[in-house]
């Protein structure tokens, strides 16, 4: 029997810099529906805000997938039992990378990412700010040494990327390797 393994995956979008790293995260994420089997978003308010600042519209409400508030603690990603085996925080604020470094779960995201955390499953916070403060780094450590992972939204040039998006694309395509899913990119020594 070759059933096709799919998983279940919450993006968190924060009110960081960074809209098009969400962005493209999505799109190609929804490419990639076959290796997905449910697709949810959290978006907090400043991010909206963010993402009309950078992007100048409010294309977040054009992808086809299932959004939460940031206080709706019923969405099956806020228990453990709702089996998401992955999330993604793109781009993550050091805000928010502070409070699940301190177990503080006083909204969706947090409170998913102590879930995701606790169940041992993947956690991807996609750190937009630079430079990093000694509070910031000890916390990318705490949430490491917990199992998170931190990746920062440092693009790479060596595909040659000539477009904002096609930079962003590059942080974004090393996030989906982390998330375990399988898709066309540029690879080193190809």
């Amino acid at each position: 029997m070759n059933e096709k393994i799919t998983q279940k995956i919450v993006v968190a979008i924060t009110g960081a810099s960074g809209s098009v790293y969400a962005k493209v995260l999505l799109t190609k994420l929804l490419q990639l529906k076959e290796q997905i089997s449910e697709l949810s978003v959290v978006m907090t308010d400043n991010a909206r805000e963010v993402w009309y600042t950078e992007l100048g519209d409010e294309s977040y409400k054009n992808f086809d997938v299932k959004y939460y508030t940031q206080q709706d603690f019923d969405a099956p990603f806020a228990s453990g039992s709702g089996q998401y085996q992955t999330m993604i925080i793109v781009p993550c604020s050091m805000g928010t990378l502070g409070r699940i470094a301190a177990g503080i779960s006083n909204d969706l995201i947090s409170r998913a990412a102590d879930v995701i955390l606790k169940e041992r499953r993947k956690l991807i916070c996609v750190a937009r700010d630079t430079p990093y403060n000694l509070i910031h780094i000890r916390n990318m450590e705490t949430i490491t040494l917990a199992g998170g992972i931190i990746c920062p939204a440092t693009p790479s040039f060596y595909s040659k990327p000539t477009t904002i998006e096609e930079v962003a694309a590059t942080v974004v395509d090393r996030i989906i390797d982390l998330a375990g899913l399988q898709h066309h990119t540029y690879r080193w020594g190809k």
